[in-house]
């Protein structure tokens, strides 16, 4: 009789977790098309904007949850503190360039970042972690590598808002990985960190007369408002699944979120998929299947 509970409690938190990670990766796979909302507005007050209203609600939530001791804990840490600083200023480069490229009408860059970005990891867990790679890691790595070479050199220069995408968050995840703090508390802390940039830049914008705070277009500003729910609803969600999921399945459903990119890229905003793109996606998917091979091996053993 426990061992059928047992059994039907793990299946329930199996399908929890699918859920809760759907519901994830679901909503990152959108943001490009919510910021098109806010593309009026220059990519650097919009990640004003992203962080101002991030500490908005992912502190309501923390409040709401009674997790502020996890936010004194933090700072009574200073290594702790300092590892959030590090992973702060990755994730600002990461956000300014994916919303400055999704202005510029550059999603299947954003795309592709984020499908190398798995293959970056491998790469930092070599160089940082001293891991070895397994054969098939070897190989799904040197595919990837010939890929942006031969991208570099047919389309006449390195695909770069792919590569600051893919390296600024790999760099994000090794910091989060080695630094012991909760999710959602350390995205608080984080966005805490940059609020004085942020707060300072938008201050020194309306000083020069620019509409920081868009009141004249209240559509847009809603937009930005929603920017504090659309960061934390989703990581929240992950952190759900992620206690719930093994890292297979998370490792497979990451490729949701950049092949929505993708499709809207090509299928909703007509950016161009010539041969050379096309080819170094055709690459890069060849890697990611090699190596999501090698993780369904290494995960039945």
């Amino acid at each position: 009789m426990s061992q059928t509970v047992t059994s039907t409690e793990a299946s329930t938190e199996l399908r929890h977790g699918l859920l809760f990670g759907l519901a994830a990766y679901g909503m990152w796979g959108f943001l490009p098309a919510y910021y098109k909302l806010t593309e009026t507005v220059p990519a650097d007050l919009v990640v004003s904007h992203r962080i101002l209203w991030s500490v908005l609600f992912v502190g309501l939530f923390l409040y709401a949850r009674g997790r502020w001791h996890e936010v004194y804990d933090v700072f009574r840490q200073p290594r702790v503190l300092m590892g959030l600083t590090v992973s702060a200023t990755l994730i600002a480069v990461n956000w300014l360039t994916f919303v400055w490229a999704i202005a510029q009408n550059h999603v299947l860059d954003i795309s592709l970042g984020y499908f190398i970005n798995p293959l970056v990891s491998i790469l930092v867990g070599l160089f940082v972690l001293r891991e070895k790679l397994t054969t098939w890691q070897g190989i799904a790595v040197g595919v990837a590598a010939v890929a942006v070479v031969l991208q570099a050199i047919l389309a006449g220069g390195l695909p770069w808002v792919s590569l600051v995408l893919a390296f600024s968050f790999a760099g994000y995840g090794y910091v989060r990985k080695v630094t012991p703090v909760k999710a959602t508390t350390g995205l608080f802390v984080e966005t805490i960190v940059l609020f004085p940039l942020a707060a300072g830049y938008m201050l020194l914008s309306l000083s020069w007369g620019e509409d920081a705070l868009v009141l004249n277009d209240p559509p847009v500003l809603l937009a930005l408002v929603g920017t504090g729910i659309v960061t934390a609803l989703p990581l929240i969600c992950f952190s759900a699944a992620a206690r719930r999921l093994p890292l297979f399945m998370l490792g497979l459903m990451q490729y949701m979120a950049p092949s929505m990119h993708f499709l809207m890229a090509v299928y909703l905003w007509g950016e161009p998929l010539d041969s050379t793109t096309l080819m170094t996606f055709g690459m890069i998917w060849a890697a990611l299947a090699v190596f999501s091979y090698d993780s369904w091996r290494r995960y039945r053993h």
